[in-house]
Formats: C-alpha cells, structure tokens, sequence
C-alpha cells in the first residue's frame, strides 16, 4: 500500500540496522498513562521490526504511593512525584504527557525546552491562547510533537479517510458526528476535576468533542463556521468529605458547522446519554456514497455506494476491515480475528516513534501540535458561539 494513502505498515519502517532506543518519561499512571504503557509495550515485538525500542524509564504522579505502585505494575526504572525530572533526565529522550488539562502546557514547553520529543494527550491545551504557546515552543525547539487524537488510528477511519480523499465517495457534502456517555448522569456522583474549568477548560467539549473535531477535520477539512449550544445541567456536586463543588463546565454542546469545502454537518457530545457508554458515531455523505462509523464495533465500516449495480441488491455493506491489507493489519491476526480500542495506541505510538527515529513527519496522518492547537480554536469558538447565541467564523 502506499504513503500517499496512509497505507503505510510500520514494519520495516526502522532506521538501517538495529532499531534505537528511546528513553521513555511517562506523566500519568492513571487511564492514559496505562493505555500509553500498554502500547509501548507491546509495540516492539508486535510492530516488528519496531521504528525503535521503547525503554520506560520513569513515571510522575501527584501521589508517591501510587505512582510507587504504578512503576512497579507497569515496569518502570523509576518513579517521581516531579514532573521536572522527567524533564531533566537525560535517559529520557520523550515526554509523555497523561495528565490532567491544567498540567499540559508548563510540562510539555519545559520538556520542548529540554529538548525532549513529546506525545501530549487531547485536548491539548485548556484555550487556543495556551495550545499556541506549546505549539510554539516545539516548533522553535525543533522536537516531533504529537496529540494523542488515537482514533486516526482506527484501521476503519484510515480506510475512510483514503476513500474520501481519493475521490470515491464524491463531493462531501454532509459530516456528522457523535459521541455520547453516560457517567456523570448520577446527580451524587462526586465532583472531579473534569468539572472544573480552571483545570479542564471544557467539559463534554474538550473531552469527548475533541475527538470528534479531530476526525471532521481529518476526514473532510477544515471548518469555517460555527453555531452551537452548550448546556450544564447538574450545576452543583457533592464534594468527598462534605459540601458540594460548582461545576463550571458543559454537560453537552451541539453545534452545526460549515467547512470551507461547502460541506455542512452537525457535532455532538454528552455524558448525559443513559446507556452509552463510548458512543461515537459519524457518518459522511458524498455525491457518490455514504460512509458511517461505529467506535463500538471498531472493525466494521459501512459503506453505500450510489451508483452500485444492479440496482435491485442495492444497500449498505458492512465491511470488515481486517484483512491483510488493511492499514496495520499484518502486525497482528489473521482475518476477522478483531483488534480492540487498546491498539490504536500502538499504531499511534508506532507512528510516532517512526516520525522521531526516521525524521518524518507526523501529520498529516498524525495529529501534531498544530493540529491540537486548530482543534482548541475550534473548541473556543464553540463555546464562544453557545455564550453569544452566534455564528463564529473560525480564524487560526
């Protein structure tokens, strides 16, 4: 398969001769830092011959007992409750950015000054403001920068993506996207910092709606307009120990965008949906077909073709995209024996590490900073638009 579709097995995708090691420095070890850890991992003797050899050489948290813990579970060299030793510790050659929102900017400009690669996990950054900061400093270090915006890695979406950028599904004229949970509907379920603005910037917005800004402008380009809505609606949460937190962030949003192709479409999170879990669906419309996406049933693409023929079986087909020439198909399984969730940030990672020791870029099938800053404008702009009940036009 070829680069200029995204086709591209990392096997074989090494520097001459055996595969370099790079020092690993991990901020996290909760959700990311163990879905991260997991990839690094499993990458070498999966991805083979692996672009390199990560070695995990410490892990932060906040916590000592934890992240003591979390070294020890995950097999790291060593621990630390300072995020600047990370920074400062020359075995480390990339940062890897799982924490909170609010410690995304100061780490990842100080590991850019350090000279360290970095993989930060989305959103980026709190505000377009802070997410040109780091874009900024990584560019004026010269060090590969990555977003960990994983569903880019999704063989499905890749297959989708070739299929609209090489013309066969048509003119785009309709995007639209989901992506809906359910776990904070309980109105005692405690307040956490994804609720708080100082430290998330967003709530259902920059958690789950990045995702899915991510993928329209992956898979049709970039948006021109947005109107939307925003809604929080359990105002106040119990706080462990007594009292209650104001939540200062969106619940939900909804909002219609215009792209600058012409194509029209609709975005929407919640984590006020009974019953969905990881609910992200999209579905893009072309003057020749029709593509649509179920994150849950990850390894299946439907696809409608308009023109098919005979006209008499005509209809969706579900396809599953698990063959061998399938995007990163041949590390793994044979056909239809499924991947999961989980390996999306293998192949990410893989991507990654390709860009750092071959000197390739990471976009733009990889999500880089300026991806992640684009996206945070976009983010403000809805929220911007849901505060004044107005259309924004998007300015990078």
């Amino acid at each position: 398969m070829s680069d200029e579709v995204g086709f591209v097995s990392m096997a074989g995708a090494k520097a001459a001769g055996e595969a370099p090691e790079i020092g690993v420095g991990m901020m996290g070890y909760a959700f990311m830092g163990k879905a991260h850890t997991n990839a690094f991992k499993k990458l070498p003797y999966m991805v083979y011959p692996p672009p390199a050899i990560p070695r995990l050489v410490a892990i932060a948290g906040r916590s000592e007992d934890a992240v003591k813990e979390a070294a020890k579970r995950y097999g790291y060299e060593s621990y630390t409750t300072d995020w600047r030793k990370l920074v400062g510790d020359e075995r480390i050659q990339l940062f890897d950015n799982g924490g909170p929102n609010d410690a995304h900017a100061e780490p990842c400009i100080a590991a850019a000054q350090a000279g360290k690669h970095i993989l930060c996990e989305k959103p980026l950054a709190r505000t377009a403001k802070e997410a040109a900061s780091m874009l900024e400093a990584a560019e004026k270090a010269g060090v590969v920068h990555m977003v960990a915006h994983n569903y880019r890695f999704v063989p499905a979406i890749r297959l989708a993506r070739k299929l609209i950028e090489t013309g066969r599904l048509g003119e785009i004229y309709h995007f639209r996207a989901v992506y809906l949970q359910e776990w904070i509907m309980d109105p005692n379920f405690q307040f956490v910092w994804r609720l708080d603005k100082n430290i998330a910037g967003s709530g259902a917005l920059g958690d789950l709606g990045s995702h899915i800004i991510d993928l329209a402008r992956f898979l049709v380009g970039e948006p021109r307009k947005v109107s939307a809505m925003a809604k929080t609606f359990i105002k106040q949460r119990p706080i462990p120990g007594g009292g209650t937190g104001e939540v200062t962030v969106d619940d939900a949003f909804v909002a219609n965008v215009e792209f600058e192709n012409g194509a029209i479409g609709t975005l929407e999170s919640s984590r006020f949906c009974a019953g969905r879990k990881n609910h992200q669906v999209l579905e893009v419309n072309g003057s020749k077909g029709t593509l649509v996406f179920n994150l849950e049933r990850l390894n299946e693409l439907e696809v409608f073709w308009k023109d098919e023929s005979p006209r008499e079986t005509q209809g969706f087909h579900n396809v599953l995209v698990s063959e061998s020439y399938h995007p990163w198909w041949k590390n793994w399984w044979p056909q239809g024996h499924m991947i999961g969730w989980e390996h999306t940030f293998v192949h990410e990672i893989a991507h990654l590490l390709d860009a750092i020791v071959n000197k390739k870029p990471v976009a733009p099938y990889g999500a880089d900073f300026l991806d992640g800053y684009k996206n945070a404008v976009i983010c403000d702009a809805i929220l911007q638009s849901a505060q004044h009940e107005k259309t924004i036009t998007i300015q990078y």
